[in-house]
């Protein structure tokens, strides 16, 4: 299995304990969570604080006294995501990246969710990870993601081809409420159209030689933590790390300069600023490669054409998963829509960015 993710012998074991958190009465599985992971606690005292930024799972934050100095962190996994992400790929991801020093602690894994360590700092907005220092900061943490070897011998190689076909195997043909029905009818293109899509995409992506590496593949704003004392920034949630091409995980970032909510893709980044953060990355990544940091024009042009190919397979990776999202997700987020977007984006930009080509 060539994309074996390879935790560190050193890395800390992760209890599993045999408790169930019902997302609409939490509080007394996640204390029974609390009692083994935080014993010293009163549970009389212990409050709890949902997080409502996600649109996957449920994320529960207990603590105890008023300054949220020590938060154990309880993520309650969604309604079906098990289609959509593979759970033990999700907790070795975290283990690795844990021994890499650039994740926070993971504290257990429990029957429909896990628990973790609160990172102290701020999430980011989209127009905090578009300006500096964030986005220097950023360039250099991603190249340290895509640095750390944890294949144990083998070759990487990328299941995004994998993925987006189980995906596209997965995407409802029909809705149980008749607007969303007829939209998904209306809007949406047809199954036989999605799948000429993504067989280009697999086609035309792979040649461009796109190193496989240790991704993160969710770089949204609100998984960048920005500590403001320390002066670093932390990724949070690993559902969909493991192996895939450099260039997806950075398209993919580009991508959420658009925002969730209040999507608004003029704010995708221009060239100027992307050869910048190109060349931030590219340092840092051949410094923690060890191979210097001197950067040529032609490495970052290269960079430059290959992320804002993937930047296409990005829109549609999240559009076939927003679609399985619609028909599953107990989460107020109107997925269907954002499917739409995503799709809508992925037409209009791709041709333009099919004239990209390599440099000779």
């Amino acid at each position: 299995m060539a994309n074996y993710i390879h935790v560190p012998d050193e890395a800390p074991a992760v209890p599993k304990i045999d408790v169930s958190v019902d997302e609409n009465d939490f509080r007394p599985g996640a204390l029974k969570l609390i009692s083994q992971l935080r014993p010293k606690w009163n549970a009389s005292d212990v409050k709890m604080k949902f997080f409502t930024d996600g649109i996957t799972n449920k994320l529960l934050g207990c603590y105890v006294g008023a300054n949220m100095q020590d938060v154990v962190l309880v993520r309650i996994y969604g309604n079906k995501t098990e289609l959509l992400v593979d759970r033990d790929n999700e907790v070795k991801s975290f283990r690795v990246l844990q021994a890499h020093r650039c994740a926070p602690q993971l504290y257990c894994t429990f029957n429909n969710g896990l628990c973790y360590e609160f990172l102290q700092g701020t999430a980011l907005e989209p127009e905090d990870i578009r300006s500096q220092p964030a986005f220097s900061l950023i360039a250099r943490q991603l190249a340290k993601y895509h640095a750390i070897h944890a294949h144990n011998g083998w070759v990487p190689q990328s299941d995004l081809w994998l993925k987006m076909g189980k995906y596209f195997s997965l995407i409802p043909k029909h809705l149980k409420d008749p607007e969303q029905d007829a939209r998904l009818n209306k809007e949406v293109p047809s199954p036989q159209c999605l799948r000429k899509e993504l067989l280009w995409l697999q086609k035309t992506l792979s040649v461009l030689n796109s190193p496989v590496v240790l991704c993160h593949n969710d770089l949204l704003c609100k998984n960048i933590i920005y500590n403001q004392e320390t002066g670093n920034v932390k990724f949070i949630d690993y559902e969909y790390a493991g192996y895939n091409y450099q260039a997806y995980d950075i398209g993919n970032h580009f991508n959420e300069f658009a925002g969730l909510n209040e999507v608004d893709y003029s704010h995708y980044p221009g060239r100027a600023f992307q050869l910048q953060w190109l060349r931030s990355y590219l340092e840092a990544y051949k410094e923690y490669k060890g191979q210097g940091s001197e950067v040529t024009e032609e490495e970052v042009e290269v960079l430059y054409v290959q992320v804002n190919r993937f930047a296409l397979a990005s829109h549609f990776f999240w559009a076939l998963w927003a679609l399985i999202q619609a028909k599953f997700s107990t989460i107020d987020f109107d997925f269907l829509g954002y499917a739409v977007l995503r799709l809508n984006q992925y037409f209009k930009m791709k041709p333009e960015l099919e004239e990209l080509n390599l440099p000779e």
